[in-house]
């Protein structure tokens, strides 16, 4: 069981990790070794999490979401492969905490006579600068 939040834990057999090479500089030791980790969760099956958690994850992972519902993480800062492991968890982990918090419902708000006033008399003043911009005009 992986812990995430009081009320939510991951069984082990939910996640997938593959190890493959990392890319970029290390020399005979990147090419050699499959340090690098591609952790897999599949979102849309999984039993630990409720329909609202797995949408709001689902629109957090954005591009790491694949169109089947896997969330698709992958690490390779590290060059030991337990380090990449910890950290794609980690990851992981933060990602459906963030999930998990429900965001504070919008209270529509009306403005006040005192902020509509002002609002008026800036537009006011601004239109009076705009209107000495044009041409002279003939006072007949």
């Amino acid at each position: 069981m992986i812990p995430v939040t009081e009320l939510i834990s991951l069984e082990d057999d939910e996640i997938q990790e593959k190890f493959v090479r990392a890319s970029g500089p290390g020399g005979q030791h990147v090419n050699k070794t499959s340090s690098a980790v591609e952790l897999r969760f599949d979102v849309a099956n999984s039993p630990s999490l409720s329909d609202e958690v797995k949408a709001r994850l689902t629109r957090l992972a954005g591009s790491r979401m694949t169109l089947e519902g896997v969330l698709v993480i992958f690490a390779q800062s590290h060059r030991g492969q337990e380090m990449n492991r910890q950290e794609a968890l980690e990851r992981l982990v933060e990602l459906i905490r963030k999930a998990a918090v429900r965001p504070k419902p919008r209270k529509p708000t009306k403005p006040t006579y005192a902020s509509k006033l002002r609002r008026v008399e800036s537009k006011v003043r601004r239109g009076g600068v705009k209107s000495l911009r044009g041409r002279p005009r003939d006072h007949d």
